[in-house]
């Protein structure tokens, strides 16, 4: 299953929210517990989707839930022009989907050096934002795996839509790996699996290391060769061998085949498989006028090779350590 329509629980989804506390942000950590003991009681088909998509994903890599309780248009605050979020503002619908699916799956993590060290991130379009950042609109958003270069990767990206862009233009693209393995072919899959290979740290990231150019070092496809993860960044990964910056080229291609686009409208609520998938943002053109395009982003960590090492409570802040 890859769309599931949550709209004959809205009801129910909206009395789950109703338990969470009304301004999440005076006391994260307890507004995320309160999420978990909710967690438990979402209705059947959409608990039994999530624990599916966990236990072992699915081919497209993403879990598209939509239907999901949102405010009218009207009864929105502005879309942001600043982050992070007040900490007095109450909560919003579709941040309490985010919590309470969110902690379904795991743990939602914040990144110290990203956002001011916070969990939830309102996404909007910014004048002057750098091109690689989520905040840009009128450039495309290049296809990379969520801090692929960190070692606290989150296994999971959630996008929720409370506003969509006004000619609802704008896309996620996603590539999944399960794809685009059978396109690779056998020599390019053996140069890159379990091959660690140079990658830029985002710039958001590069105050936590003492190179303001630093480096990572990233394996394009590891664990189990027949159903490989991915860590992909198109901006990012810097092979300098020649062999290898034609497998990455190849490996490249291949997403691009098997890039699907979602396009998100208010009510949707995206789970990107941050381990087997690169994913992307098309160009929309902003009105700046109080009602563009507005997401809440959270990381969801769960430890999925065995170890979480750093922010094992939801809602804990952890600190940058790059890939080596």
């Amino acid at each position: 299953m890859t769309v599931l329509d949550c709209s004959a629980h809205a009801a129910d989804l909206l009395a789950l929210a109703g338990r969470l506390p009304r301004i999440p942000r005076s006391d994260l950590h307890g507004f995320l517990d309160a999420a978990r003991t909710a967690a438990d009681a979402l209705p059947a088909p959409l608990a039994a989707a999530l624990d599916d998509f966990g236990d072992d994903g699915n081919q497209d890599g993403y879990l598209l839930l939509r239907g999901l309780p949102v405010e009218d248009d009207d009864a929105l605050p502005r879309t942001p022009d600043s982050t992070p979020a007040p900490v007095d503002r109450p909560l919003l619908n579709q941040e309490a989907m985010l919590a309470v699916i969110g902690r379904r799956l795991g743990l939602h993590t914040g990144y110290r050096e990203l956002r001011s060290g916070t969990v939830y991130h309102d996404v909007y379009p910014s004048p002057g934002a750098h091109y690689l950042s989520s905040e840009t609109s009128e450039t495309l958003l290049e296809f990379h795996t969520e801090m692929a270069y960190h070692v606290h990767q989150p296994d999971y990206v959630l996008l929720a839509c409370s506003r969509a862009d006004h000619e609802r233009k704008a896309a996620t693209l996603v590539g999944s790996v399960r794809k685009a393995l059978p396109l690779l072919p056998e020599d390019t899959r053996a140069r890159l699996f379990d091959r660690p290979l140079p990658c830029c740290v985002d710039v958001a990231f590069r105050g936590g290391v003492d190179d303001p150019g630093a480096i990572a070092d990233v394996k394009p496809l590891y664990g189990d060769p027949r159903d490989p993860f991915l860590g992909y960044d198109r901006e990012l990964l810097a092979p300098r061998d020649a062999t290898d910056v034609e497998a990455v080229s190849v490996l490249s291609k291949a997403l691009d085949e098997v890039r699907e686009a979602v396009h998100l409208v208010p009510g949707d609520l995206l789970v990107v498989d941050n381990f087997r998938t690169t994913h992307a943002r098309t160009p929309f053109a902003p009105r700046w006028d109080g009602r563009d395009r507005w997401l809440h982003r959270v990381y969801i960590r769960t430890g999925r090779d065995g170890r979480l090492t750093g922010g094992e409570r939801a809602g804990d802040v952890v600190d940058f350590v790059p890939r080596h």
